[in-house]
């Protein structure tokens, strides 16, 4: 289950759906300070889980689509949608291999979903999917979990697993590559996204990509 981010986040899809309440400081940041720019009309969030990033792109775009692997996270993102009232299009998808059209959207946030993806390659390609589904001039903001957070002592880009402990006691391994920050430029840089800004932020790594 470890390596299958889909079985693993089904299992713990509800309770981990209950931890998640509010959009993180940067994203809200990244998101306003694109709506100042200009009004996006259309906004994806990739790796969506429970729906409180779509809830807040919702506010900025005209319309949005949240795409996760795991469907029991989708059902808990449907949830939230219908308790708030707010409207968003649910895909179930790879991040690898984004099932829409090319220069789709023009405004994105990839969080906390990419250090889930479990070799290199399945990592560049899911940043090159990002980089086609972007409209000319859209931007997106992708982050992974850092050695730069206080959990980790290593300073080189690793892989290991981080357990959810259900309210039972059931403890189920969730497989991250932690990167180090010059391995995470790296991997942008192999890319076809361009970075704008690169920076570490609460132990994780952010990049601002168009």
């Amino acid at each position: 289950m470890e390596g299958d981010p889909r079985a693993t986040y089904d299992a713990i899809a509800e309770h981990f759906a209950a931890t998640r309440e509010y959009p993180w400081p940067e994203v809200e940041s990244f998101v306003a300070d694109v709506a100042d720019e200009r009004p996006a009309t259309r906004a994806l969030d990739v790796g969506c889980a429970n729906g409180r990033h779509c809830e807040l792109l919702a506010s900025h775009a005209r319309s949005v689509v949240g795409l996760d692997v795991s469907r029991q996270l989708l059902r808990e993102a449907r949830k939230r949608a219908a308790e708030r009232g707010f409207d968003v299009s649910l895909v179930h998808g790879d991040a690898a291999r984004l099932p829409f059209r090319t220069e789709t959207f023009d405004l994105a946030v990839y969080v906390a979903t990419l250090h889930h993806l479990t070799s290199r390659e399945a990592r560049v390609a899911s940043l090159d999917e990002l980089a086609r589904v972007l409209r000319p001039g859209g931007r997106a903001l992708v982050s992974a979990w850092s050695t730069e957070h206080s959990t980790f002592e290593e300073t080189a880009g690793f892989d290991t697993t981080v357990d959810w402990t259900l309210p039972g006691g059931e403890r189920v391994p969730r497989f991250y590559h932690i990167y180090d920050p010059d391995e995470f430029r790296d991997d942008l840089g192999s890319s076809d996204l361009t970075p704008v800004d690169v920076f570490v932020s609460s132990g994780n790594c952010y990049a601002v990509v168009v």
